[in-house]
């Protein structure tokens, strides 16, 4: 393995890494309603809309999520370890968290907000990680360690979730 902060993933690794993603989390992208959420979504999980940013003008509430979202990611996993970040149907890649996006490094690859893909990051176990799905203008969180660290803090950026754990929540 190298020893890149950020490294594309080879089409073997990527097709691997695909696969199991599709198979663990029954994973079926479509534009159409009747289809969403596009994953299984865990039992330690939650789903914001992400309506709340569209009245963003100085993109305040989008650069705290995106900060509160990688700080958290970063908190889940040991400082040797590696984060997937996915992007369907395109370039994904294998990275070191601890390693980018501070002062002089690297930018960590893709970003939690669906900027009109799936966009996706997990863990190497893939227990925890985040969802973000285009069509539903959705992010779900997962994993206990990263809803304990970061829940709070995304429910006051974008309110209260959608869903938990795969179930819509009454204030939906």
């Amino acid at each position: 393995m190298t020893n890149e902060p950020v490294v594309e993933l080879p089409e073997a690794e990527y097709r691997r890494v695909w696969d199991r993603f599709c198979a663990e989390f029954a994973f079926r992208p479509s534009v159409y309603a009747t289809k969403w959420p596009a994953i299984k979504e865990p039992v330690a999980s939650l789903t914001w809309s992400l309506a709340a940013l569209d009245d963003d003008p100085d993109y305040e509430r989008f650069d705290r999520l995106v900060e509160v979202v990688e700080q958290g990611m970063t908190a889940c996993v040991p400082p040797r370890d590696r984060l997937f970040a996915l992007d369907w149907q395109h370039a994904s890649f294998r990275f070191s968290p601890h390693l980018v996006g501070g002062p002089g490094q690297e930018r960590w690859p893709l970003s939690p907000y669906p900027d009109g893909d799936y966009y996706i990051y997990l863990t190497e176990d893939f227990l925890t990680g985040s969802f973000g799905h285009p069509g539903e203008h959705s992010l779900c969180l997962f994993g206990q360690a990263l809803l304990d660290t970061v829940a709070a803090q995304v429910d006051e950026i974008l309110g209260v979730p959608i869903r938990r754990s795969g179930r819509a929540t009454a204030h939906q």
